[in-house]
């Protein structure tokens, strides 16, 4: 019986302390300080790590990110206003003054035709064009296009809310479990202490018996054992305790090594739905299916968005320019410039209406066939979650239930674990009993007592599960 003791106790806690501390920051827990830890109630810890723990708080900044890019579109409706300054020498074939072209400002070309149809050979001088300009430019109708761009970045902060929001159920999750495991680590510790208390009761007694020549001196030796592997196990239970206390400071992001789970009345517990409810609250409310609804209609819209490219376009422009060309003019009777084109001299002006009708552009046609095919994929994707998901919440739901049988049967175990052991202390007391017969029964008790323990845990870890399956708070 003690050789399955400890090791179903390892057993039945260190998956659960592995995962809390693996959803924890490793680096709160670098440092061990000899000062009791503080405590901490289960909502306290929730509050705190939805307020501190970095995880969401990225999650949070990834949201503002996604929203202030859906914000970038409707800035297209406001006026953009531009300025130019050019130095250029080049020849001037085809007009007195030559201008590079420049997004800033849309600007007219204004010139005279010196080379072309004139029958004279090409000119091979260079001559300076000096241009100062300002201009701008004002949406008048996009026939869609903006819009259809707002909506495809406004999925995607659609996407990044419940992306968001599953972040933050699984670090309830998450916070919660460690609070648990906490707890259970305090219930193992105080089982194995008082079986060491019990043990070295035992062992005292043996003692005794044995120099009053009561009792062979094997009973004495046996006793002593049972103490020393009583001893280690409470010492196992001890630093136990500690590792999930780091667990649950590292899972709330607390600045602390080290938090203890404050021992108040848990509040009522979850209402277990049905496999069926369970299954179709987790596809309505779980946050990755809607993060993935979400991705796949902004994959719809993307394509939409890709095809109104080729939309009409009007808008108007209207700019303000000084220029100077120092090439010859086209007419003897025309002023030759003053500043042979180093210096802006002659003002010009324009504004116009623009109307901008794409006609055929193979690579927007591709892009957005390419988009359709992305979110028929994603679709199936979503399909295929849904289904995992039903499974995952029915089988959270049969979880429940087997904790609390579970629970049942191990009150029972213990309580009769207990019984058998008072039994055979008072056998050996009267000298009716043996050694080895009151040390399985300590070893039966002490298990039938932590597997309690650990049974309650599950039970709360289960109901914890199941919260989140179907998106609830535990």
């Amino acid at each position: 019986m003690m050789s399955l003791f400890w090791p179903r106790l390892l057993a039945g806690l260190s998956v659960t302390l592995a995962a809390s501390a693996a959803s924890a920051d490793p680096a709160a827990g670098t440092s061990l300080s000899g000062e009791a830890p503080g405590s901490i109630s289960l909502n306290a810890a929730l509050a705190f790590a939805r307020a501190h723990q970095p995880s969401l708080i990225a999650a949070r900044a990834r949201l503002l990110a996604a929203q202030r890019e859906a914000e970038i579109p409707k800035a297209e409706w406001a006026p953009r206003v531009g300025g130019l300054a050019e130095f250029v020498g080049a020849t001037v074939n085809n007009s007195t003054a030559t201008v590079l072209s420049d997004p800033s400002v849309s600007l007219a070309r204004v010139g005279s035709s010196h080379f072309a149809g004139t029958g004279s050979p090409p000119d091979w001088q260079p001559y300076a064009t000096t241009v100062l300009a300002v201009g701008i430019r004002q949406e008048v109708f996009d026939f869609g296009r903006i819009a259809a761009q707002s909506a495809t970045l406004g999925a995607l902060a659609d996407v990044e809310r419940a992306r968001a929001r599953a972040t933050q159920l699984d670090l309830d999750f998450a916070v919660a479990d460690a609070f648990y495991a906490v707890l259970a680590a305090h219930g193992v510790l105080e089982a194995a202490g008082q079986a060491e208390t019990r043990s070295r009761a035992h062992r005292d007694f043996a003692a005794s018996a044995v120099a009053a020549g009561l009792r062979d001196p094997i009973a004495r030796t046996r006793a002593e054992a049972d103490l020393a592997r009583f001893e280690v196990g409470r010492v196992r239970a001890a630093r136990g305790l500690r590792i999930a206390r780091i667990a649950l400071a590292a899972a709330i992001g607390s600045p602390h090594t080290e938090l203890d789970a404050e021992m108040s009345e848990e509040g009522s517990p979850l209402s277990v739905p049905s496999g069926d409810v369970a299954a179709a609250r987790a596809v309505e409310h779980e946050p990755t299916i809607l993060a993935l609804e979400a991705q796949v209609r902004s994959q719809d819209l993307a394509g939409r968005a890709i095809s109104a490219l080729l939309r009409p376009n009007l808008y108007i422009s209207a700019a303000f320019s000084m220029r100077g060309g120092g090439g010859p003019a086209s007419s003897a009777a025309a002023k030759p410039p003053t500043y042979d084109g180093f210096l802006p001299e002659t003002p010009n002006y324009d504004v116009g209406l623009v109307l901008s009708i794409p006609l055929f552009d193979a690579a927007i046609n591709r892009r957005a066939a390419a988009s359709d095919a992305r979110a028929d994929a994603l679709r199936a994707e979503t399909d295929a979650y849904k289904i995992r998901v039903r499974q995952a919440a029915r089988e959270s739901v049969e979880r429940v239930r087997q904790a609390e049988e579970t629970l049942v049967a191990l009150e029972r175990a213990a309580q009769a674990a207990r019984a058998n052991a008072d039994q055979a202390e008072a056998r050996e007391r009267n000298g009716l009993g043996t050694s080895t017969e009151l040390a399985d029964a300590e070893a039966l008790r002490a298990d039938a007592e932590i597997q309690l323990t650990i049974g309650r845990f599950q039970l709360r870890s289960a109901r914890s599960g199941l919260a989140r399956r179907i998106a609830e708070t535990p």
